[in-house]
């Protein structure tokens, strides 16, 4: 089912998730942060610093930032690709999977607030 948005609506949404997730209890990520983490999440496997790096148009050592703090976090890991020792494999978690999930759920309930 399509949603039609018109723009204050878009950008009300957006307002409306960002003062979710500042207000929840998990970290609140940075745009880059969110934008690698669902490049994880949503696209298929296996991810790679340099394949997120060329993907966002960032250098790798903006991906190894942004991996470094969600790895703190236990949102992501890392490992190196054992067929090709200068490749960092990124790995999802169990408690990454939860935070996305909370997400995708967020979106929902806002979303159907705005349709109610």
């Amino acid at each position: 089912m399509a949603v039609e948005l018109r723009p204050t609506q878009a950008l009300k949404l957006l307002h409306d998730l960002a003062l979710g997730q500042v207000r929840d209890s998990e970290p609140d990520l940075t745009q880059r942060q969110l934008a690698i983490l669902l490049t994880v999440y949503l696209e298929v496997p296996p991810h790679t610093v340099r394949g997120l790096a060329a993907k966002l148009g960032v250098t790798k050592p903006v991906i190894t930032r942004a991996l470094d703090t969600m790895g703190k976090l236990g949102l992501v890991t890392r490992r190196r690709d054992e067929a090709d020792r200068r490749n960092v494999i990124i790995q999802r978690t169990v408690r990454g999977s939860l935070y996305v999930e909370r997400l995708g759920d967020l979106v929902v309930a806002r979303a159907r607030e705005l349709h109610a």
